[in-house]
């Protein structure tokens, strides 16, 4: 019962986030790759001060270029400020995009297992959300009143109505989930991971429980003429965001001992996803900051879609992620 409380394809050559572009003159952006923007968007849309890209680490092959994803026509080609919206794929599988010093090989971590418990009775599952006002283009039927750029306080259009969607996807595998819909990032932005750290450390002494705690965000990918929605390519033909996860280590200084237990748990719902839905996910990024991940072994900070995809289009990822998260979790229920 819930309680309320980069491998870039070739047409997102000049990916990155918004801030970015209006904060760098425009000849600097032209130097800087399309990896390395991403990477910056990235860390930017969570609140991290930028660090230099490291290799990756890949532990499966990048898969083939994908054929040109099927775009719902209903989708908006123009965001509100009259930025054209082009799709981008980013090819996932269990592959990884690392930022750190640090050389884990995902193939060891998936034949390691999780190491992760949930208990068989109370709260299993903790979604919350940072930066809680983040949302997707308006459409006609999904319209709402901003409180910032691709931003707003309404419930009804913002990432909190993503985590509604997968929370109930989570409770039909039969898991127990808390979704916290408390606005974090509002009227103040900065102090956000603070604010939503003391409320993962209040519900963690309150339910003691809890094993998996995520943290639900979108991403924010742009340059100063164009915004990218992130496609994934479903059998179906059906307009669906992609999903991250973004996971945090010590590199930054701060103390985050048991990182590697919690990159343990996303890399084998990376792979428990991408064997349903080949398309849904993006590498896993690893990054030096921590994002509160610190906070428990079993959290994760999840990003669906981008502020090109419209929120049907996140919500449709968020069911996809649900679906098949939602039982790789449930296997690991004590008996």
């Amino acid at each position: 019962m819930r309680r309320s409380g980069g491998i870039l394809s070739l047409a997102a050559a000049a990916m990155g986030l918004c801030l970015l572009a209006r904060a760098l003159p425009a000849g600097l952006l032209r130097t800087v790759s399309p990896e390395q923007i991403l990477e910056t968007a990235v860390r930017l849309e969570l609140g991290a001060v930028p660090q230099p890209q490291v290799q990756a680490v890949s532990a499966t092959p990048t898969p083939e270029p994908q054929p040109e994803p099927t775009i719902d026509s209903a989708s908006p080609d123009r965001t509100p400020e009259g930025l054209p919206i082009l799709p981008a794929s980013f090819p996932g599988g269990l592959t990884m995009k690392n930022e750190t010093n640090y050389s884990p090989v995902l193939s060891d971590l998936l034949a390691e297992g999780p190491g992760l418990r949930l208990p068989s009775e109370g709260v299993q599952v903790l979604i919350l959300h940072t930066h809680t006002s983040e949302a997707y283009t308006p459409t006609d039927s999904d319209r709402y009143e901003a409180s910032d750029t691709m931003r707003t306080e309404d419930a009804n259009h913002n990432i909190i109505r993503v985590g509604d969607v997968l929370a109930k996807t989570l409770e039909e595998a039969g898991l127990t989930v808390l979704h916290d819909r408390t606005v974090y990032d509002y009227p103040s932005y900065a102090g956000s991971y603070t604010r939503s750290g003391a409320a993962v450390e209040a519900a963690l002494a309150e339910h003691p429980e809890i094993a998996v705690v995520i943290d639900l965000h979108r991403d924010a990918l742009c340059s100063d003429s164009v915004v990218y929605k992130t496609v994934a390519e479903l059998p179906d033909g059906a307009a669906a965001a992609q999903v991250m996860f973004v996971m945090g280590t010590d590199g930054s200084g701060l103390e985050h001992p048991d990182w590697l237990r919690n990159l343990h748990l996303a890399v084998y719902l990376q792979d428990a996803v991408d064997a349903l839905h080949p398309t849904l996910m993006r590498p896993i990024t690893l990054v030096n900051q921590r994002y509160n991940q610190h906070l428990s072994p079993g959290m994760l900070l999840i990003e669906v879609g981008s502020s090109g995809n419209t929120l049907q289009e996140a919500i449709r990822a968020a069911q996809l992620f649900g679906s098949a998260a939602g039982p790789a979790l449930a296997a690991l229920r004590s008996e």
